[in-house]
């Protein structure tokens, strides 16, 4: 009978049946590893209000160290390198590894999700910041309302000034839809003669927000539950350790086969590469 073997999924065959069992001792020990080193731990942040509260979170690097391990470990396997995704508010450590046995090929990934929350730093330079961005959007709002209710009789008096004599509202929008440049000049000096540097204020407020990214930081959440691959691509939280078995024909993978044609030995291989990725998850 020619079946896909994904580790875990039912068939009659005895010696798949073997390898499943093998495949459910990996995953559980993998999902208390990954509970052991998500330990949570409680961090000072700061939330947009100023207040400072207790959050809680834990270490991505002990993950990416662990399965750096994991691969230093695994002697004569093809590797992909320890790697991170980051998809907005969503990130993945994951790595994968395979390895040939006679001519059926064992692969494995094992990844964790997780999501990411940012906060402020608990320092008092984020209140400075957001102090100092409040006033200059103040100012910046009073000054425009102000030009805002005045604008028609501004623009009249800076006309006159330039030399246009006899102009009225009604005239504004036809002088300024004929000249852009004469517009530009007009609304700059009026801004100007306001007494308030716009673009000074505009700069200002650029550099204050750089300076608040600068004082965010990150936390982390993770459910450290066994999750299969559509969880992994919907970008629920968890962790994901599963294993294919695959014939190899002519260097093309074959995902249907009788795992009834595998030889003996062949099968005491595949066994045993089992047997070692559990010793090397588990230390």
């Amino acid at each position: 009978m020619a079946i896909f073997v994904r580790l875990g999924t039912r068939s009659p065959n005895e010696f798949i049946q073997l390898l499943n069992k093998k495949n459910d001792v990996i995953q559980k020990i993998f999902v208390e590893k990954i509970s052991d080193l998500t330990k949570i731990i409680n961090v000072k942040v700061m939330m947009g209000d100023s207040t400072v509260t207790d959050q809680k979170t834990f270490d991505p690097k002990i993950i990416s160290d662990y399965f750096q391990k994991i691969n230093q470990k695994l002697e004569g396997w093809s590797l992909q390198e320890v790697s991170i995704s980051n998809n907005e508010d969503v990130r993945r450590i994951f790595t994968k590894f395979e390895i040939m046995e006679g001519n059926y090929l064992i692969s494995g990934h094992i990844s964790i999700q997780f999501h990411v929350l940012l906060y402020y730093k608990p320092e008092q330079r984020v209140i400075d910041c957001q102090k100092e961005l409040s006033k200059i959007v103040d100012i910046t709002k009073n000054k425009e309302q102000q030009l805002s209710d005045n604008s028609d009789q501004l623009v009249l008096n800076k006309l006159k000034e330039l030399g246009y004599k006899d102009f009225d509202h009604q005239n504004l929008f036809k002088i300024f839809y004929e000249n852009d440049e004469l517009r530009e000049k007009i609304f700059s000096e009026i801004k100007k003669d306001a007494g308030t540097n716009f673009k000074e204020l505009s700069e200002k407020k650029k550099e204050l927000f750089n300076e608040l990214d600068t004082l965010l930081m990150e936390t982390y959440q993770i459910v450290p539950v066994l999750i299969d691959d559509a969880k992994l691509v919907s970008g629920e939280e968890g962790c994901l350790c599963t294993f294919d078995l695959e014939f190899v024909k002519n260097e093309n993978k074959e995902g249907l086969f009788d795992p009834r044609k595998i030889s003996d030995s062949t099968k005491e291989k595949i066994s045993n590469r089992l047997e070692e990725l559990e010793n090397i998850i588990k230390s």
